[in-house]
């Protein structure tokens, strides 16, 4: 757990630093996946490095949203490829 308080998925930037259940620095945002008008989060696109393939973190494997910081509880190359 971090010291900053939560935040809405609303607040979620590209180029957040996501984080596994130990705190490594895994991915970072690319965009969010969700309907703001009836607040619907599905879920994040979020990429490994410059040059790799982006991967579709599911809404319910992020499990805490802290400013400029995602924490997820699964592997990233567990994860599916881009979801438009």
């Amino acid at each position: 757990m971090t010291d900053a308080d939560p935040v809405s998925w609303l607040m979620i930037e590209p180029g957040w630093k996501v984080v596994d259940t130990s705190g490594d620095e895994v991915a970072h945002v690319d965009d969010v996946v969700g309907d703001e008008e009836r607040d619907i989060f599905s879920g994040l696109n979020v990429s490994t490095s410059l040059f790799g393939h982006s991967r579709f973190v599911p809404a319910e494997h992020v499990s805490e949203i802290t400013p400029d910081r995602v924490r997820i509880d699964v592997a990233v190359d567990e994860l599916a490829e881009h979801r438009p």
